[in-house]
């Protein structure tokens, strides 16, 4: 299984697919993107032939030893067991829970209500105007930030990054959605520990090769945030 070819169906701007690309980093795991446009032809992920590969029409979806993966946590999940090192989850069963408990709050609860298609929703057949819509996505993510920057500013655990001094899942989770923040303009002023976190990770190579900009199919032409 380790020697098989890993393929991760991918697009540049998705925050799920940011997230397995630095996992895949951190580990150094070698893969090929295979890219699925997220708003050419109306949504490459709606076309038939990507719907046999992952049904719920999302990205990503990792292929490895001829298995459909999908959902980037429990991709995450599957390559610390895999892959166990580096680690990107803590021994201890406590802080282990911890971590996946950060990435959990950002992969569940803040990203599904801010991703593509809700945006698209609000917009199309909600009829809600962009202004709107930009408030919204700011509401959900200070929300959630709020309570993450008050457990990680308060956890004894705490380090160079979320919890100690090498990047777990909840860095990785955390990243992603830091850059998404940026990109809809949210005060990150009432966040200093997230801020800092962040900056240590996008100094590892493994984060910035990650990052969309550095991705095969990212353009220097860039379309309305509401619309990817």
């Amino acid at each position: 299984m380790l020697n098989s070819k890993i393929f991760l169906y991918a697009y540049w701007r998705s925050t799920a697919a940011y997230r397995v690309r630095i996992a895949l980093n951190l580990k150094n795991i070698a893969y090929d993107v295979k890219i699925v446009n997220l708003i050419a032809n109306g949504g490459e992920q709606k076309n038939s032939e990507y719907a046999q590969i992952n049904p719920q029409k999302l990205v990503p979806a990792l292929v490895t030893d001829g298995q459909v993966l999908t959902q980037s946590l429990a991709i995450l999940e599957y390559l610390e067991e895999v892959y166990p090192h580096p680690s990107i989850l803590p021994g201890d069963p406590i802080h282990k829970a911890k971590v996946r408990s950060v990435a959990q709050a950002i992969a569940c609860d803040i990203h599904p209500i801010n991703n593509l298609r809700v945006l698209q929703y609000l917009g199309g057949e909600m009829g809600v105007e962009k202004p709107s819509r930009d408030q919204w996505y700011r509401h959900w993510i200070t929300e959630g930030f709020s309570a993450i920057e008050k457990i990680l500013s308060d956890s004894p655990e705490a380090g160079k990054f979320c919890f100690g001094n090498e990047p777990t899942m909840a860095d990785i989770a955390l990243v992603a959605q830091m850059y998404n923040a940026r990109r809809f303009n949210v005060d990150l002023s009432a966040f200093p520990t997230l801020v800092r976190i962040d900056a240590a990770c996008n100094k590892s190579k493994a984060f910035i090769d990650a990052a969309p900009e550095n991705q095969p199919d990212s353009t220097s032409v860039r379309v309305p945030i509401t619309d990817e």
